[in-house]
């Protein structure tokens, strides 16, 4: 039986590693989602529709204080502050109907990091379903905990944060705090920040921002880039098989190998024609998020009213022609990806 009361969370209903199409049906029969024609289920993240970088917040303690480069994006916070909002969340959450789910991140095994996720909402789960490594362990050696309340909202003033919503990442407790805002991305993106500080510190492995896919004859070419610069779009090839589309590490043994065990593509704009790969993941149990469905319940991929970062997620099995374990060689090709409004860089 799993419980929270390490978390200090008390009396929840718990619903644990439930199944997508059973998120699925709780969120629809919530009416916090609908349908589309293709039958994938579409959100709204509401307030928040990208992250929120300059409220995410390191603990300073032991560990962090001397290795972070703190400024604007990696802002200090106390232990107290972190400890007030953790028993607060806690409070929150505790006798509510809560989704709970052991994944885990790097496909690599040695590398592995078991983490438990807690979500306020199904659809928030179904994201963590769909983007980590779909491999647990009930109950036993849960390493990173990650607690997601998006309606659990602070006080500024109260709280010493600057707005009410937060991300928190306390490396020495392996706790995750976020409140205030639905944006899934929040999720995926406080986990590559633990792996950004841990694996070069203790494994001397290179995390990266980058795509990654796998040639026939054994090569591996890898795609750096800012967000829509066609990461995920050119290693979706089909003559390679994909490794993956956003966080990868490069370790000492020369593989690289990926975070993740989903995809998470922008689809403003997105073809059939041109990215024809991406267009067919989005099938049942995928996740679409901030599109515009028509009278027909059709997307509008064009249409940008609710945001330009509309997205979907899915597990990286909806790529035909993905490789399993997403693990390749030492990169033959390495591409930067640039979206230069000043002409001084060459795109690719």
């Amino acid at each position: 039986m799993i419980t929270l009361s390490d978390l200090n969370i008390i009396g929840s209903r718990i619903k644990y590693n439930s199944k997508p199409e059973d998120l699925y049906n709780i969120t629809f029969s919530k009416k916090m989602g609908v349908l589309n024609s293709e039958g994938v289920l579409t959100i709204n993240t509401g307030k928040f529709t990208g992250r929120s970088p300059k409220d995410r917040y390191i603990v300073k303690d032991d560990i962090t204080k001397d290795k972070v480069w703190w400024g604007d994006i990696n802002k200090p916070l106390s232990n107290k502050v972190f400890e007030n909002l953790l028993k607060k969340i806690s409070k929150y959450l505790s006798g509510k109907e809560l989704y709970v789910r052991d994944s885990s991140v790097c496909a690599l095994e040695k590398y592995r990091t078991k983490v438990r996720s807690v979500c306020e909402f199904p659809w928030s789960d179904l994201f963590v379903h769909n983007m980590f490594i779909r491999k647990f362990s009930q109950n036993k050696d849960v390493e990173w905990s990650i607690l997601c309340a998006p309606n659990f909202k602070a006080d500024p003033e109260l709280d010493s944060v600057e707005n009410e919503n937060f991300t928190i990442i306390n490396f020495s407790r392996k706790i995750i705090l976020i409140g205030g805002s639905s944006y899934t991305g929040e999720i995926k993106k406080s986990i590559f920040s633990v792996l950004n500080f841990t694996l070069p510190v203790n494994e001397n492995i290179l995390p990266m921002h980058c795509s990654a896919n796998y040639g026939q004859d054994g090569n591996t070419s890898i795609f750096f880039g800012l967000s829509g610069t066609g990461k995920t779009t050119l290693s979706t090839d089909k003559n390679r098989k994909l490794i993956g589309d956003d966080e990868h590490g490069w370790d000492n043994d020369d593989l690289v190998f990926n975070f993740e065990g989903g995809c998470y593509a922008k689809v403003l704009n997105l073809s059939k024609d041109n990215e024809p790969d991406i267009y067919r993941a989005i099938k049942p149990y995928a996740l679409l998020e901030n599109v515009v469905l028509d009278n027909n319940k059709s997307v509008i991929f064009s249409d940008d009213s609710i945001s330009q970062n509309s997205r979907v997620s899915y597990p990286i099995y909806h790529i035909n022609k993905s490789l399993s374990p997403s693990i390749g060689k030492s990169p033959n090709n390495i591409f930067f990806l640039t979206a230069d409004a000043f002409g001084v860089l060459p795109p690719v």
